[in-house]
């Protein structure tokens, strides 16, 4: 996984900055929006955004 891919191009927010997000205990995301702000603008990462929080919260 490249921890430096951008996901949510709006805010410049990466995967490694998500992945962070939920080391550091956000499991939903709600919780990982408010840490990060992830899709908070157009909104159209979130559908990606969420699968990758369901990736990492499944391990």
């Amino acid at each position: 996984m490249n921890q430096d891919e951008v996901i949510c191009s709006c805010l410049n927010v990466t995967r490694g900055m998500i992945k962070e997000a939920v080391n550091n205990g956000a499991k939903t995301f709600a919780e990982v929006q408010e840490a990060t702000e992830v899709g908070t603008v157009c909104g159209a990462c979130v559908e990606d955004v969420e699968k990758l929080i369901a990736e990492l919260t499944s391990k």
